[in-house]
């Protein structure tokens, strides 16, 4: 069973014997909020998995909220937490370059090799599935970009700080995302309109609207704890520029959404730009897509001229009863996938 922990969402996923994923999920857990948050999510995932898995591989992101003081008390509670929920068990995590370690071999000096690599789980599988490409995760909160050249990940960063210097990680998300994070100025009704700063909308309002978002995917609150309907979005959207809503207006708002879709579109192709840059990537290699923005990793390659590959097509065919896919928990996937090799 591979666990993906991070700061809004867990994510786990279950491969048996024959190497085959046989399911997956995705809980929300707020952990800013506590470390409850955490033993809720995993247990309650736990109850839904319902059968006893006696390995288990983590990885994370959670460590950098704000609940922690720093990243090793973050990385060291989140162990002791899934540890104390999985006993009994045979816990192994995916330190990144170091590869996997026994719970009970984890050291103070593994913590910047365990926080934040879940990124490198999911590039480092899908270079061994397919060799060589672009892979690009896009998901609720964050842009991975990580080029892949005979099986390795040619990653020029490792920490948070280090891979948003070099553009192979763009914080930007198709759920969790502010609007104002995105957009400081958007076009409506044929003009140019400054955006409010301000937490009135995130990205899963542009998406609702626009009609591309997965309702299984957005397991967040919204920005203003109201309903997550086209027409509550839509409202939460106008607020953006200092309008006020009204239903006959629906294809306004639909234009406007597309204008902030466009403009996240243009963020992340020009990371994708940026890493490509003084490389040799031909157009024989593909964009493979990951994540549950990976529809616009799909657009990004149809605009270059790439071929696309889906994530979940370097598995064999699944069918998951939570409706949520392999692709859209990668991490999880791969760091159960990775581990099985190891073990």
């Amino acid at each position: 069973m591979g666990w993906d922990i991070g700061g809004a969402h867990v994510k786990a996923a279950i491969i048996n014997a024959a190497d085959e994923i046989i399911a997956v999920y995705q809980q929300p857990c707020s952990l800013w909020k506590g470390l409850d948050q955490l033993q809720g999510a995993v247990t309650r995932i736990l109850h839904e998995a319902s059968g006893a898995h006696d390995r288990h591989a983590i990885t994370m992101t959670g460590e950098l909220v704000d609940l922690f003081e720093n990243r090793e008390e973050g990385v060291k509670q989140i162990i002791d937490t899934m540890t104390a929920l999985l006993p009994q068990r045979r816990c192994l995590l995916f330190a990144g370059l170091e590869g996997f370690l026994e719970a009970e071999q984890f050291e103070a000096r593994h913590y910047q090799a365990i926080a934040s690599a879940n990124w490198l789980a999911s590039a480092s599988f899908a270079a061994q599935k397919v060799s060589s490409g672009l892979f690009v995760d896009i998901g609720s909160t964050t842009t991975d970009i990580l080029l892949l050249n005979d099986g390795k990940v040619l990653a020029q960063g490792y920490t948070d700080y280090q891979r948003l210097i070099s553009r192979e990680l763009v914080y930007t998300g198709i759920i969790r995302t502010a609007v104002m994070a995105v957009a400081q100025t958007a076009r409506d009704q044929g003009r140019e309109i400054g955006v409010m700063a301000e937490y009135f909308a995130t990205m899963a309002d542009v998406y609702r609207v626009t009609g591309e978002l997965n309702e299984l995917h957005d397991q967040c609150e919204t920005a203003d704890g109201a309903e997550k309907t086209i027409t509550a979005s839509s409202r939460r959207l106008s607020r953006m520029i200092g309008s006020d809503f009204f239903p006959e207006e629906l294809p306004r708002w639909r234009q406007f959404a597309e204008n902030i879709r466009a403009q996240q579109l243009q963020k992340i192709q020009q990371g994708f730009e940026f890493r490509i840059q003084n490389e040799d990537f031909p157009k024989t290699k593909p964009l493979i897509g990951a994540g549950v923005g990976r529809f616009l990793v799909k657009q990004l390659a149809q605009l270059s001229g790439y071929s696309y590959l889906d994530f979940s097509d370097l598995l064999p065919a699944t069918a998951t009863q939570t409706g949520i896919t392999t692709a859209d928990c990668a991490p999880a996937v791969a760091v159960a996938c990775l581990a099985k090799g190891h073990c």
